[in-house]
């Protein structure tokens, strides 16, 4: 059977992207694999963004960790370090909050992700604020959409007021936090919820295992 095409890329900017991640995964991936994944990263993003100057830079990044979590499945799920996803509606409070805590924790210990079921246009800026004064920064963090390879690529789902549009996949660990909802808070609830998220984090990163 004939392959298909690669798609018509809708920004010609992508196609220096498309290039690296080829390189990056050749003989795990053709370079229409690669391409039908980053054009349907930036048409997934170009859905919510209010700006799209960057789109281009976010659709690299978002199918680069795609195509990690789809290497990741289907050469040995469950080895190396455990990879834990963040899961909450708009991926712009909770779920960042608890990725970029986690990774601070972990020491690079744990693979981290997060995403939401129906991703916002940016990060809730008290979100950023709280997280900065703990120490960390969201430079580089933006809102994702949840997509399957990221799924099925996590030991550990945890989600957080997503309710049942939140992803079941058989032979995953769910953990559900029942944190509140950042959005809109005043600065010090945000804190609050911080530090609840924080001592969820503590309790999670006792029982990972280590690579």
């Amino acid at each position: 059977m004939t392959a298909s095409p690669p798609p018509v890329l809708p920004d010609q900017r992508l196609a220096a992207g498309a290039a690296r991640l080829a390189h990056r995964h050749a003989g795990r991936f053709s370079p229409q694999t690669v391409q039908h994944l980053l054009v349907d990263s930036y048409t997934r993003l170009a859905d919510t963004a209010r700006v799209h100057h960057h789109l281009v830079v976010l659709a690299e990044r978002l199918a680069a960790e795609r195509l990690d979590a789809l290497a990741h499945v289907q050469g040995q799920p469950g080895a190396g370090a455990p990879r834990v996803l963040f899961v909450c509606s708009h991926n712009a409070g909770r779920s960042q909050m608890a990725a970029a805590l986690l990774r601070l924790r972990a020491g690079g210990r744990v693979i981290v992700s997060s995403a939401g079921t129906d991703p916002a246009a940016g990060i809730e800026p008290e979100v950023a604020q709280v997280l900065t004064e703990a120490g960390v920064t969201l430079t580089d963090a933006f809102p994702k959409p949840l997509t399957d390879e990221v799924i099925r690529a996590a030991d550990v789902v945890v989600t957080m007021g997503c309710g049942d549009a939140c992803p079941v996949v058989p032979g995953r660990r769910y953990l559900d936090w029942p944190v509140a909802d950042p959005s809109g808070a005043p600065v010090e609830t945000v804190r609050s919820i911080r530090d609840a998220i924080d001592a969820h984090i503590t309790s999670l990163l006792s029982t990972l295992p280590r690579a």
